[in-house]
Formats: C-alpha cells, sequence, structure tokens
C-alpha cells in the first residue's frame, strides 16, 4: 500500500505513521529523517541540503524529491510506504506525482488526519510542556496553523480531485484513531 499522511501540525501524523508501518509492514518515510540522515551520511544530496540548511535557506523541492526518488529505490521499498511531511504544497504535489509515475510507484490513498484546531493547540501545549518545545508555545502553534491552512491544506483538494483522499477522524485514543486508519485502508 503506497499512502500518503496528511495532516496539521499536531494531529498525530508521526505518531499513526509508526503504528501503520508496524500494521502494514511498509516502510515509514518522514522528509525530515530523510534530510538529517543525508546530511549526517554526507551524501552529495546531503552536502546539497547542509549548504542550503547552513545558509539559513529552505530545502529546494527538487533536493528533497531526489531524497525521497533514492528512498524508493531501496530494497524494502515493495510493498509499499507512508510518505510523512511531504507534499506540503500544490507544486510538490504536482511533482511528487510526476516523479511516483515515473518509478511505476503511484499513489493509493491520502489519508487526512481532521483535528479540532484548539486540541491541536492543547495537544502541541502538552507536547511542549512534556518535551521542553519552544516551537509548540500557543502563538507559534496558531501561525503554524495558518501556515498550513494557505500552504498544505489545498494538497487534500489535489488528492481528492484523483478520488484518493480519505478523511479520517483525528480525535480519540491512539489506538482508536490507528483503527479508523486502518479501516479506511480496507
Amino acid at each position: 500500500m503506497r499512502i500518503i499522511l496528511l495532516g496539521p501540525p499536531g494531529s498525530g501524523k508521526g505518531t499513526q505513521a509508526a503504528l501503520l508501518k508496524e500494521r502494514l509492514s511498509v516502510p515509514h518515510i518522514s522528509t525530515g529523517d530523510l534530510l538529517r540522515a543525508a546530511v549526517k551520511a554526507g551524501t552529495p544530496l546531503g552536502l546539497k541540503a547542509k549548504a542550503a540548511m547552513d545558509a539559513g535557506e529552505l530545502v529546494s523541492d527538487e533536493l528533497v524529491l531526489g531524497l525521497i526518488e533514492e528512498r524508493l529505490g531501496q530494497a524494502d521499498i515493495g510493498g509499499g510506504y507512508i510518505l510523512d511531511g511531504f507534499p506540503r504544497n500544490l507544486v510538490q504535489a504536482e511533482a511528487l506525482d510526476t516523479l511516483l509515475d515515473r518509478l511505476g510507484q503511484p499513489v493509493e490513498k491520502a489519508l487526512e488526519l481532521t483535528v479540532d484546531e484548539e486540541q491541536i493547540v492543547r495537544r502541541l501545549a502538552k507536547r511542549a510542556a512534556e518535551e521542553g518545545r519552544s516551537d509548540d508555545t500557543e502563538e507559534v502553534v496558531r501561525n503554524r496553523l495558518s501556515v498550513y491552512h494557505q500552504q498544505t491544506a489545498p494538497v487534500t483538494g489535489y488528492y481528492a480531485d484523483r478520488n484518493l483522499l480519505i478523511r479520517v477522524d483525528g480525535m480519540g485514543s491512539i489506538e482508536e484513531i490507528n483503527q479508523r486508519l486502518v479501516d479506511a485502508l480496507r
């Protein structure tokens, strides 16, 4: 199963991707993890990413797509994947589809976790307190949600237009949400 996991920051994508990875026996591909691993390993793409990050720039879409392409070429991808953290906008969604079609690995489902915005603020405030994260203050979270609505939320329409989108209620216990996701894939 080839899945893209969508949802606002704090919706539980990372938690649910880790659980789905185990249940579906497919790799969880996080673009953030790919970038950090490539930089740490000093790969050619990692060196380019490091140069951009060191200069305070965003890593280009082309570079991220290159990392995704490298990852999708690995042997454990045969049964599918869960892609988390990409695409973040319509241009990336279109470029990703082009890449996946070329590789013969098109997306089969796009799962969107839907969560009440006030619940997200509460979840991330709790995470900030537990983990000491400075990027989870209420002001920062509300800004991240605003950016999500402007840039990333339209990606759900992109996948809905292709009859790939399934919206899943992201409220409740981790186990309840995970079961809803698994049920949505049937």
